[in-house]
């Protein structure tokens, strides 16, 4: 499924929002957020490791229009201090079997406002967001992806309980960087069900 695919029911659609955390509120991203997660998404420090980067307000608006079905905002007190990707996608399978993989495997992405990382949001957000992937969402596996200098990130999928499965060597092309290395992070639902 690409981003354009805005048809297709959203796996995200069958949940009640919004969930709370201890201290957090989730919630499905709405148009309405654009300016708020805009704020920080433009800042050098945070878009360096995203996989796009808006030229302008115009562009963000048309690239956050395109993500609505997969994306969450992080809200501490009634302000969004971040936002997740949660894509739920079939696991790779055989044809006789692919039936059996449909819709068992999310891929995460997070992003959290430099104004207040370092204080465990993004931590208290990623736990809750794997706990209704399989909790909720009944998935298998999940699985997450960084470039491998992204030291914030990698150590946020590492603190959360996600296994490194691979670290391929210069496979990934970064804006600046040129060819960079990439980390692939996963949890199974029986490692999550063994922790609980």
């Amino acid at each position: 499924m690409t981003d354009d695919d805005q048809t297709a029911p959203a796996p995200l659609d069958r949940l009640v929002w919004p969930r709370r955390t201890e201290r957090l509120s989730l919630r499905r991203v709405t148009m309405a957020d654009e300016a708020a997660i805009w704020e920080y998404r433009r800042l050098d420090e945070v878009s360096r490791w995203g996989s796009w980067l808006p030229t302008d307000r115009a562009d963000w608006h048309e690239i956050l229009g395109r993500r609505l079905r997969d994306q969450l905002v992080i809200e501490l007190d009634g302000r969004v201090v971040g936002d997740l990707m949660v894509r739920v996608e079939d696991a790779w399978a055989q044809r006789e079997v692919a039936e059996d993989a449909k819709d068992q495997q999310a891929e995460l992405g997070w992003t959290i406002h430099p104004e207040v990382a370092g204080q465990g949001y993004a931590t208290e957000a990623v736990r809750e967001v794997l706990r209704m992937c399989f909790e909720d969402l009944g998935v298998r596996r999940v699985v997450a992806e960084a470039f491998a200098d992204n030291t914030p990130s990698v150590r946020l999928a590492e603190r959360v309980g996600m296994r490194r499965e691979h670290h391929a060597v210069a496979d990934a092309l970064h804006r600046d960087l040129g060819w960079v290395d990439s980390v692939g992070y996963a949890l199974l639902a029986q490692e999550w069900a063994a922790r609980a």
